[in-house]
């Protein structure tokens, strides 16, 4: 990957500030991610990916943080 790519993925089970932040720093742990948002009203998180396979990494990183990642 020679740039960085903006990508968005649609998170269940947040309600909260607390469940937002819980996945921002979930999203954050993972290597190859930068400039993390997590929306409560849209339910998603978006950021670049500054590597292969770090869609992956994420949605597992979000699962494993108690939520649905699609």
């Amino acid at each position: 990957m020679a740039e960085a790519d903006r990508q968005e993925i649609k998170v269940a089970g947040m309600n909260c500030m607390h469940c937002a932040g819980a996945v921002t720093r979930a999203v954050e742990a993972v290597a190859g991610t930068a400039y993390v948002m997590v929306s409560l009203e849209t339910a998603c998180v978006t950021f670049e990916a500054e590597e292969d396979g770090v869609v992956g990494r994420v949605k597992k990183a979000i699962t494993a943080a108690g939520y649905s990642a699609t």
